[in-house]
C-alpha cells in the first residue's frame, strides 16, 4: 500500500504546522502574559490601515470583510490591552479611531454606516466608550466625562427605540426600517442594551439604569431568549410573528454579554443573590463553548460553526467577546473567579500554541483545540487570542472605575462555583439549534445556523 504524493505533502504540511514554535506563554507569569499579549496585539493592529492617508478604508474601521461593529469591539479590546499591560503604544490610534466614528450627533450613528448599522453594532462602540470611562482612558481632548456621555447618548437612543408595538417590548435588531432584519428582535441588540444599562448603573448608581436593565432582562426571559432554568441564550425572534417562535441558534458572545451585565449588577448591589445567581447560571450554560475533547479539555471554541470550518468573519470573533466578558465577570463576582481562571488559563495556553502562522511565525489561528496552527487567519482569530491571553491579567489590575461619590466593593465569595463542563462531546454539525436566523448583515446578531442541539450542561 502506498500514499499518493498529495497525501504525503499534506502530512508534511500538518507536521510542520504542529512543530512550529508557538508564542511563549506561562499563564502564571505576568511578564510572560504581557509579552504574549504584546505580540498578538501587534499582529491585530497590523490589519488596521484606517489611519494611513493612502488607505481607502475610513478612519476607525477595518477593510472588508470586517464590518463596522467589529472595529468598535477591537477598540474596546485595545483599551483593555493598555489597562492590563501598561503599554500605551496604541493609545493615540485608539482615541482617534473612536472619535472618528462618534458622528455629528455624538452617539455613534455615522451616516456612512446607515445601511448596515443595527442596535447591536451601535452597542459595541458604546461599550468601547464605556470601557474608556471605566478605565480612565483620558487625553486632553477626551476626559472621562466625554466617554461617559457617548455611552449615555447611545443608551438614551436605544431606550427611545424600545418597541412595544409587538412582543410586549424589546429592541429591533436593525435601527432603520430599510435594513434587512428590521423585523427581528434579537439577543445581540437587547442583551447589549441590558449590558450597557448594567454598567451605567454600576458607574453612576442612577436607578433609571437598573430599572431598564431589569426590564430588558425580564423581557428576554418572558419571550424565551433566555431560558430561566438552564440559562441557555438563544439568538432571536421575529416580531412579525409577535415573537411566538424563537430562533434557537446559540452563540458564545451573547452568553458572555449577559454574564458580564449580571456581574456588573451583582457588584453594584453588594453581591445580591439575584444577580449573582444569574451570573453563575450563565457561566454554567457557557460550558458548551469549551471543547471536552480528550486532548483539549476546557478549551474555548464556537460550536455553531468552528468544528465544521464554516464560521464567517463575524463569528470568528465571538470567542474574543466571551473571553473578555468572562474575565470582567470574574473580577466583579468572586464566586466565579476560580472557575473562570481555569477556563481562561486552559484556553490561553491553547491559543498561544495556535499562534505560529505568518512571516513572523506569530499569527494566530482559529481552532485552539487542535494543538497548533490550523492555517485560518484574520482579525477575528487575532482578536480572540488577544482577549483570552490578556484576560489572564484581570486579577492583577484594578477593577473598572465608578463615578465620584459612588461606592462599590467586591463582596467576598459566598460559595465557589465549580468549573462548568459539558456532559457530551461536540460532534460535527452540533452547537446551534433551531431554525435558520435572519439573512443579511448589520451586526453579529441574527446569524442562526440551525446546526443541532448540544447536550445538557452541568456544574462539576
Amino acid at each position: 500500500m502506498y500514499l499518493p504524493l498529495a497525501n504525503i505533502r499534506l502530512i508534511a504540511i500538518v507536521s510542520w504546522l504542529s512543530i512550529a514554535e508557538a508564542i511563549p506563554l506561562n499563564v502564571n507569569d505576568e511578564a510572560s502574559i504581557k509579552q504574549a499579549a504584546s505580540t498578538i496585539a501587534y499582529g491585530l493592529m497590523s490589519y488596521y490601515t484606517g489611519n494611513q492617508s493612502s488607505s481607502p478604508v475610513a478612519e476607525g474601521t477595518f477593510p472588508a470583510p470586517y464590518y463596522w461593529w467589529e472595529a468598535g469591539a477591537i477598540w474596546g479590546a485595545m483599551i483593555d490591552y493598555w489597562h492590563y499591560s501598561n503599554d500605551s503604544t496604541y493609545n493615540d490610534v485608539v482615541t482617534q479611531a473612536l472619535l472618528s466614528q462618534i458622528s455629528p450627533t455624538e452617539d455613534f450613528m455615522p451616516p456612512a454606516e446607515a445601511g448596515q448599522e443595527g442596535n447591536d453594532d451601535q452597542f459595541f462602540w458604546a461599550a468601547a466608550a464605556m470601557t474608556a470611562a471605566e478605565r480612565n482612558f483620558t487625553t486632553p481632548s477626551t476626559p472621562t466625562s466625554r466617554w461617559l456621555q457617548l455611552a449615555t447618548s447611545v443608551f438614551n437612543d436605544q431606550a427611545q427605540r424600545w418597541n412595544t408595538a409587538t412582543c410586549g417590548g424589546g429592541l429591533k435588531w436593525q435601527i432603520y426600517p430599510s435594513n434587512t432584519g428590521y423585523d427581528y428582535k434579537n439577543t445581540a441588540a437587547n442583551g447589549g442594551f441590558f449590558h450597557l444599562a448594567a454598567r451605567l448603573f454600576r458607574y453612576t448608581h442612577n436607578a433609571t439604569y437598573l430599572a431598564w436593565a431589569t426590564t430588558s432582562w425580564d423581557w428576554m426571559t418572558d419571550i424565551g431568549l433566555i431560558d430561566p432554568t438552564s440559562y441557555t441564550v438563544y439568538d432571536g425572534t421575529q416580531d412579525a410573528q409577535n415573537c411566538t417562535q424563537v430562533n434557537e441558534a446559540i452563540f458564545s458572545y451573547t452568553h458572555g454579554m449577559l454574564l458580564a451585565g449580571c456581574a456588573s449588577l451583582s457588584n453594584a448591589t453588594a453581591g445580591s443573590a439575584l444577580w449573582t445567581s444569574r451570573a453563575a447560571g450563565l457561566l454554567a450554560a457557557s460550558a458548551r463553548f469549551f471543547a471536552p475533547f480528550p486532548n483539549a479539555s476546557l478549551v474555548m471554541y464556537e460550536p455553531a460553526c468552528e468544528p465544521q470550518g464554516v464560521c464567517d468573519a463575524d463569528q470568528l470573533s465571538f470567542k474574543a467577546l466571551l473571553a473578555r466578558w468572562l474575565a470582567a465577570a470574574a473580577q466583579l463576582v468572586p464566586d466565579l473567579t476560580g472557575a473562570v481562571a481555569v477556563l481562561l488559563e486552559r484556553s490561553a495556553a491553547a491559543a498561544a500554541k495556535a499562534c505560529t502562522g505568518g512571516a513572523r511565525g506569530e499569527t494566530c489561528g482559529q481552532k485552539w483545540y487542535v494543538g497548533g496552527f490550523d492555517g485560518s487567519v484574520g482579525v477575528g482569530q487575532q482578536l480572540s487570542a488577544l482577549e483570552v491571553v490578556q484576560g489572564l491579567l484581570v486579577g492583577r489590575r484594578s477593577p473598572p472605575d465608578v463615578a465620584a461619590g459612588v461606592n462599590v466593593s467586591v463582596v467576598a465569595a459566598s460559595s465557589t462555583v465549580a468549573v462548568p463542563t459539558a456532559t457530551v462531546a461536540p460532534k460535527p454539525g452540533v452547537g446551534g439549534g433551531g431554525a435558520l436566523g435572519t439573512a443579511g448583515r448589520g451586526g453579529p446578531g441574527g446569524w442562526g445556523v440551525g446546526l443541532g442541539v448540544l447536550g445538557a450542561v452541568v456544574l462539576g
